[in-house]
Formats: C-alpha cells, sequence, structure tokens
C-alpha cells in the first residue's frame, strides 16, 4: 500500500513479507531499470550479517548515490534486502545506525538528476529512526503480513487467503479454503505457488474442493496441527488417527499436538455446544455469522468466552465449532475434556508412548 509520496527518485518496499517484499521490489526495479543504460544498474547486496560488513555496504551505498550518472544519463542504484534495517545486534550497533544516518542525511538534501535509489528490507524495525526517514523521504510500499496469534486470527488467515484467491479467479469451496489456509498460513511465498499449481490443474472455471486441497498441497508441521483439529470437530477417526501419526512421525511431541490443537478444540467445541443448548440457538450457516448471535446475549453469559488480542470475543472459532457441534453430545464433550487433562498428565509423566496415549484418547471421545 503505497504510502507519502515526496520525492518520484527515493523508493522504500519493505515489509514482514518476504517474498511481497521480493517480488514488489524486483518488478520495480525492472521498471525503472529501463530508463538507465548499461552502466546505470547498479545492485548493492544488503543481506549481511556482521557490523563491519553492513557498514562497508552503506558507504558504498553512498557512493553509488554520489556518482554521477554515465554522459548524463540515469541510473538506478538498488540497496536489497537490507537485513542491518531490522532489529538485530548488526542494525543496532552505534557505527551501523551513524552510517545510516549519513545516508538518510545524504537522501534529504537532495540527489543529483538522473539517481534514483531504491531501498527493499524484510521486517525492518519501525522504531528506528532510519526506517522513520526512509519512509518520509519518497514513495513507501509495505508488505506485511497480518499481526496473528494462534487460532485467535483464523478467520483473518482464512480472508487473507481468499483475498488471494478471488484475484487469481478460481472457483474454490469455502471449506477448500479454510484448509488451504491451515496448510499455507502466512507465506504468500507458498499460497502464489500452491495457487499456481492449482489454476494449472483446474483453471478457472472447474470448482475446487476441500479433498483437491489435501491431495495436491503438502501438509507441514503447522498445518498439521490444525488438521487433527478439523478432523476432531468432524468426528472423523480414521482422519485424526492417520494425521496423528504423521505429525509424530515429523517429531512433533504428544504434550505439543495435545495443547496446540487437542485441547483447544475439545474446548471450543464444549463451549460452542453449551451456547447452542442453553440458549437453544442454531448452529450458524458459515462461522462469521455466529458473531451477531453471540453479540445479542447478555455480557455476563459471554465473559468467559475466549478472547482475541484485541479483547473481542472470537466468535469464529466458536463459530467453526458450532458448525461442528452437533456431532458430540453435551456429555461426551464434557467427558472428552477430563479425559484430555488425564492424558496431559499420562504424557508428562511418562505413563506409555505419546502414540499410545494420544491413540487412547482419540478413539476413547470420537469413536461412535
Amino acid at each position: 500500500m503505497p504510502a507519502k509520496k515526496t520525492s518520484s527518485s527515493v523508493y522504500f518496499i519493505a515489509g514482514s513479507d518476504d517474498a511481497a517484499v521480493k517480488k514488489a521490489a524486483s518488478a520495480l526495479a525492472e521498471r525503472l531499470a529501463p530508463g538507465a543504460d548499461a552502466f546505470g544498474l547498479e545492485v548493492i547486496d544488503g543481506g549481511v550479517e556482521t557490523v563491519d560488513a553492513a557498514v562497508a555496504r552503506l558507504q558504498e551505498t553512498l557512493q553509488a548515490l554520489a556518482t554521477l550518472p554515465f554522459l548524463g544519463g540515469s541510473k538506478l542504484v538498488w540497496l536489497k534486502s537490507a537485513t542491518f534495517l531490522a532489529d538485530t545486534v548488526t542494525g543496532g550497533s552505534e557505527s551501523v545506525l551513524a552510517q545510516l544516518e549519513k545516508l538518510c542525511d545524504f537522501i534529504d538534501a537532495g540527489m543529483s538528476n538522473g539517481v534514483i535509489f531504491l531501498v527493499s528490507a524484510v521486517k525492518p524495525d519501525k522504531r528506528r529512526s532510519a526506517y522513520k526517514r526512509l519512509t518520509k523521504a519518497g514513495v513507501t510500499e509495505l508488505h506485511d503480513k497480518p499481526d496473528l496469534g494462534f487460532r485467535a486470527g483464523e478467520e483473518e488467515v482464512i480472508s487473507w487467503t481468499a483475498q488471494h484467491i478471488r484475484s487469481r479467479g478460481l472457483k474454490i469451496s469455502r471449506e477448500a479454503i479454510e484448509v488451504l489456509a491451515a496448510r499455507v498460513g502466512l507465506d504468500s511465498g507458498q499460497l502464489n505457488n500452491e495457487l499456481d499449481k492449482l489454476e494449472t490443474a483446474f483453471g478457472t472455471g472447474h470448482p475446487i474442493e476441500a479433498r483437491d486441497i489435501r491431495e495436491m498441497v503438502s501438509a507441514t508441521r503447522e498445518s498439521g496441527i490444525f488438521d487433527i483439529g478439523n478432523a476432531i470437530s468432524a468426528r472423523d477417526l480414521p482422519l485424526a488417527l492417520e494425521t496423528l501419526q504423521q505429525l509424530l512421525a515429523q517429531g512433533e511431541k504428544g504434550v505439543g499436538i495435545l495443547l496446540a490443537s487437542i485441547v483447544p478444540t475439545v474446548r471450543n467445541l464444549h463451549l460452542a455446544k453449551n451456547l447452542l443448548v442453553r440458549h437453544k440457538l442454531h448452529p450458524p450457516a458459515e462461522p462469521q455469522f455466529f458473531a451477531g448471535v453471540l453479540n445479542k446475549l447478555p455480557e455476563s453469559e459471554t465473559d468467559y468466552l475466549p478472547r482475541k488480542k484485541d479483547g473481542g470475543i472470537n466468535t469464529y472459532g466458536l463459530g467453526v465449532a458450532a458448525r461442528s457441534a452437533s456431532h458430540y453430545a453435551l456429555e461426551d464433550l464434557q467427558k472428552a475434556f477430563h479425559s484430555c487433562a488425564e492424558a496431559n498428565w499420562q504424557l508428562i509423566s511418562g505413563q506409555g508412548t505419546d502414540e499410545t496415549i494420544l491413540t487412547r484418547l482419540l478413539v476413547g471421545f470420537m469413536s461412535r
């Protein structure tokens, strides 16, 4: 998203989305470089680890900016992937900070006609003077991932994924979007790669279903945590056991699987089922619709519900659970919660293997 523009000769592309920053910077460099001749493009690698190397790169950048274009033409100086703009020991050293101030002073004083300066950086420290001065010096593009916590940001992750899908014109079911979001997360590079594969396989006219995503998009350890939760919600015991085996084979610890996925899923199912039964509510057609239902309840009836970072109720997570709560009786979920506590004690006290304890747990409350 472009910010305030004060100079057409300085461009700053930065953010926490590594793939998006690199793609945008490369595209801009390609657009700006044709105006330069063979001597008019100078790329300075800012991906350094030591203080001395960072100072050397900054000095090299200053020298490049101070050198007039060859034969009065134009040139682009690209300080690429400047890691010393991040919150690191190297970036925080006095000598690097001093050199950055010299660079910003030079830019503010005005560069020679025909000299264009492009800076790209991933995860820059927005608190530092150099970052603030660069954003004011010219055209700034920020490519940040949403700031989300585990599970509390499911709705935002899915919305972010859906935006990328819409830009491709692909037909995809809501469930498929949820599975894709769980498997890819906020990695825009991986998401674009997976969308390329899906677009090649299905085109823009064929509907893409959740089973297609599971077959074509590789599961990571992180997505496996979501997958086992989804299997529990659907009361799909074979899938839950299969995912458990995969996670354990990948080196995931039993306690981690229990506390990161099984317990939160059972808790949300229990909370959602209790709300539906106590207040005689109907399961929402879509998870996001549950917000309107919960907001109509008295605060005393919702003050115990899980919250997001902003203090609001995690209505989406509860909405997902409410759609699946019909697979379980309230009493089953109460027993499942107690069984989770027992399994946790067995895991930390070494009363069996992780596989045996978690398999027994899942079979115990998921069997019909």
